[in-house]
């Protein structure tokens, strides 16, 4: 039987989503895995620190994920690549990513890009709350309930 794994971006992961996965995988029973440059102090029993090149972690994460892997990233690209190796993909918000509507996500992401290099502006990600670790925790419980 496989090993269950939740791999994390730790790159820009908020720190309290890395606390609530590390928990959840250790009450559960699954393997908690974080990706991230040498630029970053990650605290974690199971860590892989890639260089700084730009997309590094990504593809160390991704060439590592496994069908039945859970990955928690902000990033839609690497979460489309996830989706495609049969793994589920969640953000540090609690957003799980659903191959039905990746493209969705592909397109806005690439029509915000267009509209920065233009000279518009976008907003930045909100503050983070507590119901945001709440949602979070509650959307990794469920794909992890998936999994197993």
């Amino acid at each position: 039987m496989q090993e269950k794994r939740v791999l994390i971006d730790a790159d820009a992961c908020p720190r309290q989503a890395l606390i609530i996965a590390q928990t959840l995988c250790k009450d559960l029973g699954w393997k908690c895995v974080t990706f991230a440059s040498y630029n970053h102090q990650i605290g974690s029993d199971n860590h892989v620190t890639v260089d700084a090149g730009p997309q590094a972690v990504d593809m160390k994460l991704a060439n590592e994920t496994r069908a039945g892997d859970i990955v928690v990233t902000q990033d839609i690209g690497l979460a489309a690549l996830i989706l495609g190796k049969k793994g589920l993909a969640l953000t540090p918000h609690g957003m799980i990513f659903d191959p039905q509507r990746i493209t969705f996500h592909l397109e806005e992401r690439n029509e915000k890009a267009r509209f920065r290099r233009g000279g518009g502006r976008t907003r930045g990600p909100a503050a983070r709350t507590r119901e945001d670790d709440e949602r979070f925790a509650e959307s990794l419980q469920l794909v992890m309930s998936k999994g197993e």
